[in-house]
């Protein structure tokens, strides 16, 4: 299938993936194929001829070695290297993997991409992408996301940064990040929407048999898989908050149970478990949540008092702002008993 975009035609997007020793090539492949894909449905027709593609997608290095992953078994041959790529970019995608925390300590690399990311319209992140982000300072001041294992290794290391280790993308401005392997897929998809509308968007995702565009706010994983504090105190605290979502959890109430002051239990509880202690509780609420919606009916404001929020409102605005739905929608799409079309 094509759909004809005769009108309005324009040159190529550019899409920059980098990538590193020690990569997951789904980072790299996932990506790749939604362009190219998107590319091939809104496609020019000329005279029966294809013309201008959408996208072009070019991987980077810092050489042209073939970059292997996880097993040396297969590799990705980068078509150009940091050295001599030139030229504006529409997209700079950094891929993830178990090689990122190698690749922060490249200097050259590291560079490079502060320097690219200069020359993108857009700059987005996949998996553990996001610490190489982070580490070129590109990531200060905005809300990010990464793979579920790395969002607390992302906040404690990179303050300045607002990680939200909830939603499968976010989109900060011309920053985009995404948590782990198949979610820049649902990036990915998400980008083409933009460029070139949802038709397109939803037809690459029924050629690659993907869910139909998962939206950023679909949680990724339960934030119980965070590490938790490791001062006995701190690590109490966080088992008797999971207890009672419903009990009065200001900063206050909370550095007077830890017997500290709220100054300093602010700063504790934030170097231990990568949060403050208001976006830990509401995380906490928000799951609490969550798993009520995905399971047996129950009354949106009964769901608002148990979680501790409190009224309907305050929970709606809570959903809004971290998952980008509301909790009526949130129910309608994630309800486990839910059959698919």
């Amino acid at each position: 299938m094509s759909l004809d975009r005769t009108s309005g035609s324009q040159p190529p997007r550019r899409i920059v993936i980098v990538t590193f020793p020690g990569l997951q090539p789904l980072d790299v492949v996932g990506p790749a194929e939604v362009f190219a894909g998107a590319s091939d449905l809104a496609a020019t027709w000329v005279d029966g001829q294809a013309t201008d593609p959408a996208y072009e997608v070019e991987v980077v290095a810092e050489s042209r070695e073939p970059v292997f992953g996880r097993t040396r078994g297969y590799s990705i041959v980068p078509a150009t290297s940091i050295d001599d790529h030139r030229g504006s970019i529409d997209t700079l995608i950094v891929a993830g993997g178990a090689g990122v925390l190698e690749a922060e300590n490249r200097e050259p690399l590291v560079e490079w991409v502060r320097e690219a990311a200069g020359r993108a319209r857009r700059v987005a992140s996949v998996c553990s992408g996001s610490l190489l982000l982070a580490r070129a300072g590109l990531l200060d001041g905005h809300r990010a996301t990464s793979h579920w294992a790395s969002c607390s290794e992302l906040a404690r290391r990179y303050p300045e940064v607002e990680v939200d280790p909830d939603p499968i993308f976010i989109q900060d401005g011309r920053i985009w990040t995404s948590a782990g392997v198949t979610a820049g897929m649902d990036l990915s998809l998400a980008l083409v929407a933009e460029d070139l509308g949802e038709e397109v968007a939803l037809e690459i995702a029924r050629w690659l048999v993907l869910f139909l565009r998962r939206p950023g706010g679909q949680a990724q994983f339960s934030s119980h898989m965070s590490a938790p504090a490791s001062r006995p105190g701190l690590r109490d605290l966080q088992l008797w908050i999971a207890d009672h979502l419903d009990a009065d959890l200001r900063v206050e109430t909370l550095a007077e149970r830890a017997l500290m002051s709220p100054r300093n239990f602010a700063r504790a509880f934030r170097k231990e478990t990568g949060m403050t202690p208001a976006a830990y509780v509401e995380t906490l609420r928000i799951e609490r949540a969550r798993q009520k919606l995905e399971g047996p009916p129950q009354p949106i404001d009964q769901i608002a008092v148990t979680c501790g929020f409190g009224t309907p409102e305050t929970m709606r605005r809570a959903f809004a702002r971290r998952l980008g739905v509301s909790p009526a929608g949130y129910r309608q799409r994630f309800r486990r008993d839910t059959v698919a079309a």
